[in-house]
């Protein structure tokens, strides 16, 4: 799979760089990356710095390191600005805009997010994954374990999971106006939803609504799987009334194509505020794969719409 940047990454490296009055090695810049929570291998970091070198937001100043130029200055105060008001909701639109999937034809890009698991942990967490899309308590029926891609740690294994914003990028190229509400813990009761118990805004966070409820362990998504009632997670779209015969249409095509969704659809559905010109479409998130693991114990790492791929990458 080829290397695919993370802007939330290039904006820390800028971060570092603006706090810095000296030029900044690559090893310390990873040091101080791991500081901020962000794992680089070498490989990475040098990926990242040429990179910022091309565009012209950093300097290399002999063997001392990088410096920011005044491109660099500029580029880091408007993105740290989008990054306090609503950094998650502006990075997930530009993921959905590069999501070209053709629920036809099975071709195209999604958007995925890539979980960074230990090696020995691979096994017991894959067959985590497998129980709960088994149990249909997902986005998409499949994922991807891979080890060539620089961002993931030594002695790690990256878990590539479809993100839920490709749905949204299918929308768009078939015309359909979307928006993405909110995030939020939904109650089941003998696997039927019941009613959303949290939910949060996308417009203005600039942290994953979603991240926050397992993180909170908010979630019991092994009580749904073994008895069919607990608490899981769900986004919550919008789209123009005109628009629901469409999206019902787009919705049965991805389902042929092993996306599980939607899990309601319609005005003033469960508790969602009602909106008299809009839809309101439920759907599980993928992140139920990583709630559950947390809920079994283990912490991942996981980087929310680390890229775009070819749909390809997940066919078995």
């Amino acid at each position: 799979m080829s290397f695919v940047r993370s802007e939330r990454k290039c904006i820390e490296i800028l971060r570092i760089l603006k706090d810095h009055q000296e030029p900044v090695g690559a090893k310390r810049l990873s040091e101080l990356m791991a500081e901020h929570g962000f794992t680089l291998t070498d490989r990475a970091v040098q990926y990242y710095l040429s990179y910022l070198d091309n565009v012209g937001f950093t300097r290399k100043i002999g063997n001392r390191g990088r410096v920011l130029t005044s491109a660099g200055v500029s580029e880091t105060e408007r993105a740290l600005v989008d990054e306090r008001i609503g950094f998650v909701i502006s990075k997930l639109e530009r993921l959905a805009f590069r999501s070209n999937f053709d629920p036809e034809t099975g071709k195209g890009n999604v958007a995925y997010n890539m979980s960074y698991v230990p090696e020995e942990q691979t096994e017991v967490i894959t067959d985590i994954f497998d129980e709960a899309i088994k149990g249909g308590i997902c986005f998409f029926s499949a994922y991807k374990v891979i080890d060539d891609d620089p961002r993931i740690p030594r002695g790690h294994r990256g878990i590539i999971t479809v993100c839920s914003i490709t749905m949204d990028g299918v929308f768009q190229k078939n015309g359909i106006p979307v928006k993405m509400a909110f995030g939020g813990t939904i109650k089941i009761e003998k696997n039927q939803p019941a009613g959303f118990t949290d939910l949060i805004g996308y417009k203005g966070t600039s942290v994953d609504p979603l991240m926050l409820f397992v993180n909170a362990g908010m979630t019991s998504i092994g009580s749904v799987l073994k008895n069919g009632n607990g608490i899981a997670l769900a986004n919550v779209r919008e789209v123009p009334d005109t628009a629901v015969d469409s999206a019902s249409e787009i919705a049965k095509s991805m389902r042929e194509a092993g996306f599980l969704f939607p899990l309601k659809m319609g005005t003033g559905i469960l508790n969602v505020r009602p909106d008299p010109y809009r839809t309101s479409i439920v759907a599980y998130s993928g992140l139920n794969l990583i709630g559950y693991a947390f809920e079994k114990g283990f912490r991942l790492k996981t980087e929310i719409g680390a890229g775009n791929i070819p749909f390809s990458g997940f066919e078995k």
